[in-house]
């Protein structure tokens, strides 16, 4: 019965470390956005204040639409390099809440494993079956997770890349378009 309790007090302390980290990377997280959001408004600001004086001191509308084309295609650039920046924070925090789960679920089927071999131990004659199929269960569950936690990697690899290539094109594309639009305005 002492034995039990141990475990038990133990799988609880190890919940709420668990939930700590989780708590912790989800403030880290938070406050990441909360800065990122802040240097996107200080520069938003910047911007449109120093577009209004470049704009107030246009005589020509043709340099005035050629000044807005270039601006649209720089706003387009930092909208892409702002999206890429949101993505890479919600990826880390997606992998570092990963780790956590997994190295939860690793301890918890450890000490399920240690409970099946102490009960083992103490089984009665004949009991075998039961036992072994037991077992077997726990390593087809851990293999299933192993499994769906290296899918979910690879998911989250191709969607880095698949992100990365998608804004690279678009940078790309921006670039190519402010230049075709500069010269001829």
């Amino acid at each position: 019965m002492t034995t039990s309790n141990e475990q038990f007090a133990k799988l609880s302390a190890n919940g709420f470390e668990a939930a700590f980290r989780v708590a912790q990377i989800t403030l880290d997280s938070a406050e990441r956005f909360a800065k990122l959001s802040l240097e996107l408004s200080k520069q938003t600001l910047e911007e449109h204040v120093n577009l209004a004086r470049e704009l107030g001191s246009v005589k020509d509308p043709q340099e005035a639409l050629s000044r807005v084309n270039k601006l649209a295609a720089q706003n387009l650039e930092q909208a892409v390099a702002n999206s890429r920046n949101v993505y890479d924070i919600v990826s880390q925090t997606q992998t570092e809440l990963s780790k956590v789960a997994e190295s939860n679920i690793a301890d918890l089927n450890k000490t399920l494993i240690g409970n099946v071999e102490a009960l083992t131990k103490n089984a009665p004659a004949g009991s075998e079956t039961a036992v072994n199929a037991l077992k077997s269960g726990l390593a087809a569950s851990a293999a299933a997770f192993s499994t769906l936690s290296k899918a979910g990697q690879q998911v989250a690899e191709f969607a880095d890349s698949s992100v990365k290539a998608a804004t690279s094109a678009t940078a790309d594309a921006v670039k190519a378009a402010a230049k075709r639009t500069g010269p001829a305005a």
